[in-house]
């Protein structure tokens, strides 16, 4: 097996249960939660914030480590933190027992990133990075898939779908030893520490805080929007995630277009759609048929940005992959931390249409954000 396939696959594997599950299955199962635990909007967003705020922290630290330690340490480490934030909260007693328990798996996420960027680095030709890369990262589009199928198949029993996520970060925590290199990504006597911000890495940032602070509208109250909205139970939530999470899939071809249009293109082609789905949820007149289709659409849009930005952040960084990588996902949950108490303070004093309408602009905004030197790299 080559190390592009075999890394590819770890990699993928790790990203769809570090996010898909640990990380995003929180906001699907969200309204079962707050049916057994009495959570109410407020202190959800602010349970949901603190997952993503967990992420910048385990992220940073993970991009440290990686480069002193390697990848295939943090790797482990992060399916690790996976199993054991899930199986708390699959076991959660109250609120506050909760919180701690989705602030730990939120950690998982920022620690699985760097070390599949850095693995990359090391063991896969230069021509298959990108591709790489990209193609790991819409791992989270699979892990959408199965915890959407997973409510489906558990009748909306939340706890036991956290248990059997448990089980299966635990197997890739095993894969991670035999598949990925221990050996680390920085060279001795490369720079260490935080980075020069150059204007591209500052365009990054300005545009990557703004998507992810847009995309909490979905990720942290998409279910409990479509459940009020239309009524629908653990099924047909169970569904809408299956559908982003099918729609992710095409985040896989993230790295593809942007060799072959440009990164600047790819960028606004896919921040308008997920303008559009976010106003889908809370303005438009919703039917079953409109929300399947956001779902599609938003999940492709997500995906294939979020791997837009890892291939600017490595690209901006390229000695230091790990690092490039972090700074990009650093800043998209710091919008999401940002942005998920936000859209519940607003839901609750509002209501739907004003925030997802205000959510919907802070997507549109972060096109003004371009990296014209990738665009150029990109076409040469």
């Amino acid at each position: 097996m080559s190390p592009a396939l075999r890394i590819g696959m770890t990699g993928f594997g790790l990203i769809a249960v570090c996010y898909g599950f640990a990380r995003f299955a929180f906001g699907l199962f969200l309204p079962e939660i707050d049916h057994d635990l009495d959570l109410g909007p407020a202190l959800s967003g602010v349970i949901s914030g603190g997952s993503f705020a967990g992420y910048c922290l385990a992220i940073i630290a993970s991009s440290i480590l990686t480069e002193k330690i390697g990848a295939r340490a943090v790797a482990m480490a992060a399916a690790i933190v996976a199993a054991v934030g899930m199986a708390g909260i699959a076991l959660a007693p109250t609120p506050v027992f909760l919180a701690a328990a989705v602030l730990l798996a939120g950690l998982s996420t920022g620690l699985a990133s760097p070390p599949m960027a850095a693995a990359v680095a090391l063991a896969v030709r230069q021509e298959k990075q990108d591709v790489t890369n990209t193609m790991i990262n819409a791992g989270t589009s699979a892990g959408l898939v199965m915890s959407g199928t997973a409510a489906l198949a558990m009748a909306g029993q939340w706890r036991l779908a956290f248990l059997a996520f448990t089980v299966v970060a635990a197997v890739l925590a095993a894969a991670a030893i035999f598949s990925l290199p221990r050996e680390r990504a920085r060279e001795k006597g490369r720079a260490v520490g935080w980075p020069p911000m150059t204007g591209s890495l500052l365009r990054l940032i300005a545009a990557a805080f703004l998507m992810g602070a847009a995309s909490t509208a979905l990720w942290s109250f998409g279910g409990q929007l479509v459940s009020q909205r239309l009524g629908w139970g653990p099924t047909g939530l169970g569904l809408l995630w299956i559908c982003i999470g099918v729609g992710g899939m095409a985040g896989a071809w993230a790295g593809i277009l942007v060799a072959r249009f440009g990164l600047d293109y790819v960028h606004r082609a896919f921040l308008a759609p997920m303008a559009a789905t976010i106003l889908v949820l809370g303005v438009a007149v919703p039917t079953p048929a409109l929300v399947v289709i956001a779902g599609l659409v938003f999940g492709a849009a997500y995906v294939m940005l979020t791997g837009l930005y890892l291939v600017w952040g490595v690209r901006a960084l390229s000695d230091r992959p790990a690092t490039g990588l972090m700074l990009g996902f650093l800043t998209i949950a710091i919008g999401q931390t940002a942005g998920a108490p936000l859209f519940g303070l607003l839901l609750d004093a509002f209501g739907a249409a004003p925030a997802t309408m205000a959510f919907a602009a802070l997507a549109l905004l972060a096109g003004l954000f371009q990296d014209h030197g990738a665009t150029l790299r990109a076409a040469a």
